[in-house]
């Protein structure tokens, strides 16, 4: 899984690595740096396949703002309100609020002084216009480069059009990139400028070429170039000759692949972004492309440039640059086997939802939340289809229920809140007491609680359980139960909660049910217990539960159980146990973007630090707490009994620092981002065990609550 970041600052960036030679645009790169210079919002605009993005990343890269230079890839979002979560995403922002990902963009960027390149933006113009007119009227420290075939329009916009290629660097392009297909090309032969000069200097057609002159010498790409070029000039005489030029590229490239290349070529165009051999195989193959075979056309279609091949945390993907995408998708409708080629996709992400929920109950949890945020562009995309398909909203139900460990376990709820809404209004009537249907409500029930937004989760559970009672669905109703009991957990409700909960794992037992959600509602159990002031009895339900998360390799409950068995090991007065439970919670909440998991780890690492005679370094982990507990929702829940390990760590830390030099370590700590607080955490800064203990010891409490 690709490093997490911090839930307030960004401090490193994300821009790409380049995998191949820059070429040329030394004044194109002086003109867009001096640009960066002096306006806050910069775009850079040009014809399709110029090297806008390719410019921008170099120009990005050179840019050095404090907190980093961040790249936003548009070109897979098709629906406009999906621009403001590409931005939370591309940011690596967690938010486990009601927030709107506009708000929580204002909130964290404020502040800030980072580089935000929008690439991609013309199909989504008045998007981002909306976005990046918000965004600089609050956010002093942000510059913006957007990158498109068309300005946004926004008050203050800097233009940078990039236009092709001059003849000699456009040669020096080719040869370049003939090289490293194992050709020589000489600069000097007039049928290489020639062929630079028919191309018009364009960089995505240049490169296109060069991936022929292995079979082709220049002058046969050429011959052939003419006869496409006269060809699409008869029938579009009103388009501009750099369109011309690179229509020109792509279509007679396109007509140099063999039928089996230019059918996966078309098929592939049904993708959102990134995707992998096997999606491949699966989506684009039978009539006329065997699956067997696939593997051999799209190796065939890498070696033109019709793709390109990208190594990610979640292994080998391939990617075609949009204007190729959109060519190959003309020609997919031109077959009139769009329809068909969409719902293949669908099924195969629905099939890879099913199997990753399945999978992350297994050794398997980080690959799967690794694979699950690779394939987000494309999950959304059978997640748009399903929901704008009448006869497949029992699918978009299920998809929506079944991603539960991504929208919960791995930061995404307010994502997960967007389509479970959707999914639970859509033919409500036909499909209310559905499997799938009781099941996104008690997902979005689960992402309410968590919001903090009781009301909602209420309504959603009243409604499951009542509907799934009358379909006579024993695991919806349990389902139903369990998550009642959660609410009632975090709303202080402890009696109630443990009756709900013990009703839940009993139905979860008789029905041969085990997975991560039961092994949770153990956790919930243990919690009301430990409330209670029975901590032997927590013990000895959170240990169950470790035990079985041990025995299935699952890390994400196993971080909630370990958090108890921490606080009955510091209330035993083992503060170095404590400390060692807390620091595996702390390492695994981090690594699955569990904002909920990670705060209470270094709340509790707080009390423990407190303890162990560190108050000062104590009230610096009470700071960096705050300021993440914004971004999960109501601190501590607004809970007596969570918050009491924290009143306790408090209280300690003031009685020995005074109230003064308390206050500056916890803003010292809440300067610290989310990176930062953990590797902190986990750390233990030498200078803090110079300290000197509290006057008086902390003495552990019975349980959380008393």
């Amino acid at each position: 899984m690709r490093e997490q970041r911090d839930a307030g600052t960004c401090p490193a960036g994300n821009l790409p690595l380049e995998l191949d030679a820059f070429v040329g645009r030394a004044a194109e790169l002086a003109a867009l740096d001096g640009a960066l210079r002096e306006a806050r919002l910069v775009t850079v605009t040009g014809v399709g396949g110029v090297g806008k993005s390719r410019l921008a990343g170099r120009a990005a890269s050179r840019s050095a703002p404090r907190d980093g230079a961040w790249r936003v890839e548009l070109a897979p979002v098709r629906d406009p309100e999906f621009v403001d979560y590409a931005v939370v995403e591309a940011l690596g922002l967690t938010d486990h609020t009601t927030r709107t990902p506009r708000e929580t963009l204002l909130a964290r960027l404020a502040g800030r002084e980072l580089l935000l390149v929008l690439d991609g933006v013309e199909h989504l113009v008045d998007a981002c216009a909306g976005l990046v007119t918000d965004l600089l009227g609050r956010c002093p420290g942000l510059r913006v480069m957007a990158v498109g075939r068309r300005p946004l329009a926004v008050p203050g916009e800097r233009l940078v059009p990039l236009a092709p290629l001059a003849e000699e660097e456009a040669v020096t392009l080719l040869s370049v990139r003939a090289a490293q297909h194992g050709v020589p090309v000489g600069r000097a032969d007039d049928d290489v400028r020639e062929l630079c000069r028919r191309l018009d200097g364009i960089p995505l057609a240049i490169e296109l070429a060069a991936g022929r002159l292995g079979a082709l010498t220049p002058g046969q790409v050429l011959g052939r170039l003419d006869d496409r070029f006269r060809l699409l000039t008869g029938e579009n005489r009103t388009a501009l000759p750099r369109h011309r030029a690179l229509r020109t590229a792509i279509g007679w490239s396109h007509e140099l692949c063999t039928p089996e290349q230019r059918l996966l070529w078309a098929r592939l165009s049904v993708f959102a972004g990134r995707f992998d051999l096997e999606a491949a195989e699966y989506v684009c193959s039978g009539g006329g492309l065997p699956a067997d075979e696939v593997l051999d056309v799209l190796s065939a279609l890498l070696a033109q440039s019709v793709l390109t091949r990208e190594e990610t945390p979640a292994g080998m993907r391939y990617r075609m640059l949009d204007t190729v995408r959109a060519y190959g998708a003309e020609w997919l409708e031109a077959t009139g086997d769009a329809a068909r080629l969409r719902r293949r996709h669908r099924d195969w992400y629905v099939g890879l939802a099913t199997w990753c929920e399945l999978d992350w109950f297994s050794p398997r949890q980080p690959e799967v939340a690794a694979r699950v945020e690779a394939e987000l562009p494309n999950l959304r995309a059978a997640l748009d289809h399903c929901l704008s398909d009448p006869d497949g909203a029992h699918l978009g139900q299920y998809l929506a229920g079944s991603l539960w460990f991504h929208w919960v376990g791995c930061g995404r709820l307010a994502e997960g809140r967007h389509w479970l809404d959707q999914a639970v209004r859509l033919d409500a009537e036909r499909t209310a007491r559905e499997q799938s249907r009781l099941k996104a409500l008690w997902v979005l029930a689960y992402v309410a609680i968590l919001q903090g937004d009781p009301v909602s989760a209420r309504a959603a559970l009243q409604e499951c359980r009542k509907e799934a009672e009358r379909a006579r669905n024993p695991l919806a109703v349990a389902y139903a139960v369990h998550r009642t009991g959660c609410l009632a957990l975090v709303t202080d409700d402890v009696a109630g909660a443990e009756t709900l909960l013990r009703s839940a794992l009993e139905r979860y037992r008789e029905l041969g049910e085990l997975n991560s959600n039961v092994l949770m509602a153990q956790v919930e159990l243990a919690m009301t217990r430990a409330f209670r002031g029975d901590l032997a009895d927590a013990v000895r339900l959170c240990e169950d539960v470790r035990r079985v998360c041990d025995g299935h390799g699952e890390r994400w409950t196993r971080v909630y159980a370990l958090y108890v068995l921490a606080y009955a090991a510091w209330s035993d007065g083992d503060a170095a146990g404590a400390r060692r439970l807390l620091s595996v919670c702390l390492v695994d909440a981090h690594r699955f973007r569990d904002l909920l998991g990670s705060v209470l780890s270094l709340e509790l690492l707080a009390l423990v630090t407190v303890t162990e005679g560190e108050a000062a370094e104590a009230a610096v982990l009470q700071g960096a707490a705050a300021r993440i507990w914004p971004a999960v929702g109501l601190p501590l829940f607004g809970s007596a009994h969570y918050n009491a390990p924290h009143e306790l760590c408090e209280a300690a830390a003031r009685e020995y620092l005074g109230d003064e030099r308390y206050e500056e370590c916890v803003r010292r700590g809440a300067r610290l981002g989310r990176e930062e607080a953990v590797a902190r955490a986990l750390r233990r800064p030498p200078e803090a065990a110079a300290l000197p203990g509290p006057r008086g010891a902390v003495r552990p409490a019975t349980a959380p609550g008393t």
